[in-house]
């Protein structure tokens, strides 16, 4: 078995908070710009999650709740700029420092950094939203500590497919059993397990009553997970430490 080479971290809901107050407000802006009378309350949304990645998220909505739209013949061009619209309202949120970062995430990725540990970032949301949060919540050099960074549209196949997975797993050239991914999602575990990884989950208020059969772990949050506990379960330690124990 191989010893924990790297961490690759999902971002919204495990990184941070940033649905609730995030994105969706961000999303309610576009549709308030673009002359829609579509609003997204906090129910509404924690149902929309469920589909994953943002444009798909649009189409779906507008599909059950407003046809005519859906019917128009530049929807496709109306969601491109739906989302891109969504995206500027979404980083100056992040700019403003109105999304910190969960608690333990600043200080696992410190530990992990001083322990010569690989990071990495596996999400659906777009590569602007990743690069505003990690400048604005760890500094303008953050983005430079990930060794890969995928994000939006680089597979066609989102979470819960493993497609995201596999492709930064290709990029860090590791083995699934060298990695350990962190999540906060039923559907992000379901894409980290089928690509091979074991995946600490992070719950939070839209999540917390989701399905985490398989997972590696699941807390509250990162604050009381340090990683030399990571470190103590990794296959390559639990080994040695068999080991260990025969040879007494």
């Amino acid at each position: 078995m191989n010893a924990l080479q790297a961490l690759i971290f999902d971002v919204d809901g495990t990184l941070a908070e940033t649905e609730r107050d995030g994105h969706r407000s961000a999303f309610n802006a576009a549709f308030a710009e673009h002359g829609l009378n579509w609003e997204w309350d906090e129910v509404l949304y924690g149902r929309l999650l469920e589909i994953t990645g943002g444009k798909e998220r649009i189409r779906h909505y507008a599909g059950h709740f407003d046809p005519a739209t859906a019917a128009r013949p530049d929807f496709d061009d109306l969601v491109k700029r739906l989302h891109a619209a969504k995206t500027a309202h979404y980083v100056r949120r992040v700019e403003q420092g109105r999304l910190p970062l969960r608690p333990g995430v600043a200080r696992l990725i410190g530990e992990a950094r001083a322990a010569g540990l690989r990071l990495a970032i596996a999400t659906t949301t777009s590569p602007e939203n990743v690069d505003a949060l990690l400048r604005a919540t760890l500094g303008e050099a953050a983005p430079d500590w990930f060794a890969v960074i995928g994000a939006g549209d680089v597979v066609p196949a989102k979470k819960p497919a493993p497609d995201i997975y596999r492709w930064v797993l290709e990029r860090l050239r590791l083995p699934a059993a060298a990695c350990l991914a962190i999540e906060d999602s039923e559907n992000g575990l379901k894409s980290a397990s089928t690509a091979g990884l074991r995946c600490l989950v992070t719950v939070n208020d839209y999540t917390r009553d989701q399905d985490f059969s398989g997972a590696w772990a699941v807390r509250e949050s990162l604050a009381a997970v340090t990683l030399e506990s990571i470190l103590a379960d990794s296959p390559g330690n639990a080994m040695k430490q068999a080991a260990r124990e025969e040879s007494r």
